[in-house]
């Protein structure tokens, strides 16, 4: 049996959908019909190539992650039936559950092309296998990697998912102070708990250039670092560097265009960004020289650094406006995708450089 990052992958991957399936989780009740109705019920009228898209698509990772999982355990004989079955049955409960939502639709449709993504996303795995990639894969995660990297390989692959979802400030995930507050607020109204909620003595304050330029520079920084903190030292983190900021950035415009259109795709992309990408650039080719068990104390550092400056701004007006349409409008589908990512992201490091740190100090 061999340890992989397949199974935690495939397992967030499922939160994910959950989470998108049955987003945003109100005014649950029942409807009247029955919970398998719409299994026989006649075909939708309206009915889109964007619709059949996504479902498909977005069901072919989660079947590949789960036949992969299943490969690298090495105790199933049959990992294509076992990932469609574990897709499917999903689909299916989450299209049952929206029965139960009256702004969601459940439908036989959707059901049948996620259990198609799902089988081909299993296909696809099975045909990589067979053609010896799997193993090739294998091998270059030997060469690249220390022995037990898994945790933070599941980490590095979900950062650029995680800034699909705009944020404030480019690279600045985890700015959740401000709507904690206001959501704590929002439940304890009406109750005499909203007396204990503690009162800011001052509004938050929109970030200086400089307080910007340091969010964007560690937000680049620290997945640099926790990629040192799985990486072989030498070359290897050399060659990481230009690769992993470039996806970052590629993913930041890919949000940009989502959501104003191809000529904004580098709005983001002001003087204090840009200043803090070739900084970026010049720094962490340096810091690919430390240790790894010092580079997850810089994790630590610049995590602290980058959550302290960033809570401490409001959400600005176009953020909220950009918010509104991935919340409301065209996006809906892909809200539960990235919005948790990008705000639970830097917590998740967090636990993880803990983690690491501390077992550090109990094997000497």
């Amino acid at each position: 049996m061999h340890k992989t990052a397949a199974s935690p992958l495939a397992l967030i991957y499922a939160v994910l959908i959950v989470y998108a399936s049955l987003y945003p989780f109100t005014d649950w009740r029942d409807q009247g019909v029955e919970v398998w109705a719409f299994l026989l019920a006649p075909r939708p009228r309206y009915w889109t190539g964007f619709d059949v898209a996504v479902n498909i698509i977005g069901y072919v990772p989660f079947g590949g992650l789960l036949a992969l999982s299943a490969l690298r355990a090495g105790r199933l004989d049959r990992p294509l039936l076992f990932s469609f079955l574990c897709a499917s049955v999903l689909s299916l409960c989450m299209e049952t559950l929206q029965s139960f939502l009256p702004v969601r639709v459940a439908s036989r449709e959707d059901w049948l092309l996620n259990s198609a993504g799902a089988w081909g996303g299993a296909i696809a795995t099975l045909a990589l296998e067979r053609l010896g990639a799997i193993d090739r894969w294998s091998n270059f995660r030997r060469f690249w990697f220390i022995k037990d990297a898994r945790g933070g390989l599941v980490l590095l692959a979900t950062w650029p998912l995680a800034l699909l979802f705009p944020p404030a400030v480019p690279f600045g995930l985890g700015q959740i102070y401000e709507r904690i507050e206001a959501q704590v607020a929002e439940q304890l109204a009406d109750t005499p708990f909203l007396d204990w909620l503690p009162v800011r003595d001052i509004e938050l304050q929109p970030l200086l250039p400089s307080a910007e330029l340091i969010c964007v520079l560690l937000g680049l920084l620290i997945p640099c670092l926790l990629g040192f903190c799985v990486i072989r030292p030498g070359i290897r983190r050399l060659l990481f560097v230009p690769l992993y900021i470039g996806v970052g950035v590629a993913a930041t415009a890919l949000s940009a265009l989502l959501s104003w259109g191809p000529g904004h795709a580098l709005a983001w992309l002001d003087l204090p960004a840009k200043v803090a990408l070739v900084t970026a650039l010049i720094l962490a080719p340096l810091l690919a020289l430390v240790p790894g068990r010092a580079c997850a104390a810089l994790v630590l550092l610049g995590l602290g650094i980058h959550l302290g400056i960033l809570n401490q701004a409001p959400e600005s007006p176009y953020f909220a406006q950009t918010l509104q349409e991935w919340e409301q409008g065209r996006f809906i589908r892909f809200n539960g995708l990235a919005q948790w990512l990008g705000w639970m992201w830097p917590y998740a490091v967090l636990g993880y450089a803990l983690a690491l740190t501390w077992r550090h100090d109990t094997k000497n």
